[in-house]
């Protein structure tokens, strides 16, 4: 059936590797495609090449994408091959739209209707409230969306109610996880809904318990094909293998050197895997880079080697030339944010447009500071995949309380935070106390005093209201004497607002929280409450018009994708990138995957990279000593290029790690789950702070010598020392110039010997 010469016009500008790839159409096929190496102009020249060969009709080809704009992509660049052929694609779209399609057709196999409605995040939240209080369950303790997380998570492994397992079970409220997920899934059924995670599910259940549908959809898709393979969750797999073992003719395309979803489900095991499943199966890879310099893919594939768990590639470029990836020291953020500016002025200055420039950070909280430098010296910026700091809905929440007490009068912010977090104020309360407001002609929180000694309101409506504002009169008083970053951490303590994001216990409230922390330490820099609101107020009004040049910053999760001339990569100091709080959860595992997403992070660039670590970063007031990254160090010395301020820099920091063949071989602490997490350079450092302001803090001696620094001879173990912050202890265990010691207070604190003397 097939006509070389039909599929020659679609084989031109391929390379070798990826005609091969067009061109293999029977059996399983993996397409290990790089970055920047052209996997999309191959999956689309294969799917045209089908239809044109004849080898299937348009209805017969499977094709699953992981976002609608990716599928609209496919359908648009195949329709510029194929013609008006591409119409009768009706199987090329996301997992869920195929799934929802699917299961309209076969509903009533899963207890619903045709008809069934998908319910938003907001119904499931406000459904499963209503199941948690309908059992006399505390909802505060055991918020609804901390059940939703669960939910999903065993959804996306394709997990029914009566396949949860004991431990499953227990990880909520108690051992009722299998008891709330039933309750859950049998009112969705009686309300005829499902959500998203049910699409897939649902239909995993109808072609597992339901042999004849099963084989009519296997003798139907003729040509299975996915995109991003290596980002598929549990039952994406479960259901994509059981449609594709009969005809076995399944092509995926991926990179698990690309994996770095799995806090959403994602397994990097499902492409690893992928010849264990499919026998015979055929491995392309695409390995011709047409993005970056050979320096930046030489620093990038360097990195990357030091995974274990991978299939293994090496990307490479027919361009010539190009800038080194730079590896730059700084002594702390402030400098950090200082110096990405001054670079970015400088390429503008020599011709760069902004809008090919990035910043990319590994968590969202490291962008204040950079938004607040680029307002100061007017460089135009836009955060993508999320909101400006200050626009970020718990930081306006915070906002809010903050201009409360600076300004009793501003009814906007009386009205944004009088019932968040949520204590029992409903909008009839809200409606009586703006009726007396303007009956009165005063500002909603003067009403509100006033309401309280009245009737107008039920008995717990005026004790919850009196209770506020007495807690506002109360942080008024304190604006007056505490700094404006204690007076914040103060209310949002008090309010009730950080145990409410700590409840939650999800990714999401855990990234809320760290911008909170990022706000208490913007205002450490002002001396008063008023210019603090003001300099928000500045910055919130700078906003540069849509069609200007832009600096882009986002995080390295949303940067997948996408590409920029010069890319900028902040914070990499061990706990910020790596995260800390993901190699805590997910030890090797995410480690791994860390190294991956800084894999993604410097193969965004297409000619210049830069990485910046801080030696001290403040956090809550204290100053915190951090060293390079790991992953500064597994950069090969050959394709970077050094700069640093501070002793011994990247090529010291990679001396000292590949002392050790085992990441993981290293002195035994009190903690041994933490310990996983720590390689052998970490030395405790990035756990020292003290109560200090930079000035204080010694420079380091730039000798190789003086970066594993020789213990005090004055302190040893069991010499009793004081601490400017901790106070009196004793020297419990020491290693070179860090300190183990137990303080009078009760608690163990690691220091540098620097920081202590002999009491």
């Amino acid at each position: 059936m097939t006509d070389p010469s039909l599929a020659d016009p679609l084989l031109d500008g391929l390379n070798p590797p990826q005609r091969d790839a067009v061109l293999t159409t029977e059996g399983p096929v993996l397409m290990l495609a790089g970055a920047g190496t052209g996997k999309t102009a191959a999956l689309t020249a294969r799917l045209a090449h089908i239809v044109r060969s004849r080898l299937a009709w348009p209805s017969e080809i499977l094709c699953v994408t992981f976002t609608n704009r990716a599928a609209r992509e496919m359908r648009e660049r195949v329709g510029q091959l194929i013609g008006p052929s591409v119409e009768g694609m009706q199987w090329l779209g996301t997992f869920h739209s195929i799934a929802a399609k699917l299961l309209r057709r076969h509903a009533e196999l899963v207890g619903l209707q045709s008809n069934y409605t998908i319910i938003d995040t907001d119904d499931q939240l406000r459904l499963l409230k209503q199941l948690i209080q309908a059992e006399g369950l505390d909802d505060k303790r055991w918020p609804a969306k901390q059940l939703a997380g669960c939910i999903d998570r065993w959804k996306n492994r394709g997990l029914n109610p009566a396949d949860l397992d004991a431990g499953e079970n227990e990880s909520y409220a108690n051992g009722k996880g299998q008891h709330f997920y039933r309750l859950y899934q049998d009112r969705l059924k009686a309300l005829n809904a499902c959500d998203f995670g049910d699409l897939l599910l649902h239909m995993l259940n109808v072609l597992r318990t339901h042999r004849d549908i099963l084989e009519q959809y296997q003798q139907r898709f003729k040509y299975i094909m996915v995109d991003e393979y290596q980002d598929t969750n549990q039952v994406q797999y479960l259901w994509l293998r059981l449609l594709a073992q009969e005809r076995k003719n399944i092509c995926v395309v991926g990179d698990d050197d690309q994996s770095i979803y799995s806090w959403r489900g994602a397994e990097v095991a499902n492409i690893l895997k992928f010849e264990k499943d499919f026998p015979g199966a055929k491995i392309i890879k695409l390995e011709q880079n047409y993005r970056s310099t050979p320096d930046i893919l030489a620093a990038a594939s360097g990195l990357i080697d030091a995974n274990s768990q991978r299939l293994g590639k090496t990307l490479w470029t027919e361009r010539n030339g190009g800038d080194k990836l730079r590896a730059i020291g700084v002594w702390d953020g402030p400098e950090e944010a200082r110096r990405v500016g001054d670079d970015i002025e400088r390429l503008e200055r020599e011709g760069a447009s902004l809008n090919t420039v990035a910043i990319l950070v590994r968590a969202q909280f490291q962008t204040r500071e950079f938004e607040d430098r680029f307002i100061t010296i007017g460089l135009n910026y836009k955060i993508i995949g999320g909101f400006r700091f200050y626009e970020r809905a718990e930081v306006r929440d915070a906002l809010a309380y903050l201009r409360l007490i600076a300004q009793p009068a501003d009814d906007l912010a009386f009205e944004r935070i009088y019932n968040t977090p949520k204590r029992g104020l409903g909008d009839k309360t809200l409606e009586k106390i703006h009726r007396h407001a303007r009956a009165r002609s005063i500002p909603l929180s003067h009403a509100a005093v006033e309401i309280v000694d009245t009737d107008e309101l039920p008995a717990r409506a005026r004790a919850t209201l009196l209770a506020l504002m007495r807690d506002f009169a109360r942080w008024r008083d304190l604006a007056k004497t505490a700094s404006p970053a204690e007076l914040v951490r103060t209310l949002l303590d008090e309010s009730g607002y950080t145990a409410m994001l700590q409840a939650e216990r999800s990714a999401e409230s855990a990234g809320r929280l760290e911008n909170l922390s990022e706000l208490s330490r913007a205002m450490e820099e002002y001396e008063s409450l008023g210019d603090f609101l003001e300099h928000v107020s500045l910055v919130m009004d700078n906003d540069a018009a849509d069609d200007a040049e832009k600096v882009t910053i986002m995080t390295m999760h949303a940067a997948k994708g996408l590409e920029f001339d010069n890319v900028f990569l902040p914070g990499w100091e061990e706990g910020v990138f790596p995260s800390q709080r993901a190699l805590d959860e997910g030890g090797l595992a995410s480690l791994e995957e860390e190294r991956r997403l800084g894999y993604v992070a410097i193969t965004r660039a297409r000619r210049r990279c830069t990485i910046l670590h801080a030696a001290n970063r403040r956090i809550y007031g204290q100053w915190t000593s951090s060293i390079p990254s790991r992953f500064v160090g597994e950069l090969p010395a050959a394709h970077i290029e050094e700069e640093t301020t501070m002793s011994g820099g990247a090529s010291l920091w990679r001396a000292q790690w590949s002392e050790h063949s085992d990441p993981f071989a290293h002195v035994a602490s009190a903690n041994p789950a933490r310990n996983l997490t720590r390689g052998p350079g970490w030395q405790r450092a990035a756990a020292t702070t003290y109560d200090a302001t930079p000035k204080r803090i010694a420079e380091p001696s730039r000798s190789a010598a003086s970066f594993a620094a020789k213990p005090r001879t004055d302190i040893t173990v069991g010499t009793r020392v004081f601490h400017d912050k901790f106070g009196y202890g004793t020297v419990a265990a020491q290693e070179g110039n860090k300190l183990e010691i137990d303080f009078e207070t009760g608690d163990r604190k690691r220091v540098i010997d620097s920081f202590v003397k002999a009491a």
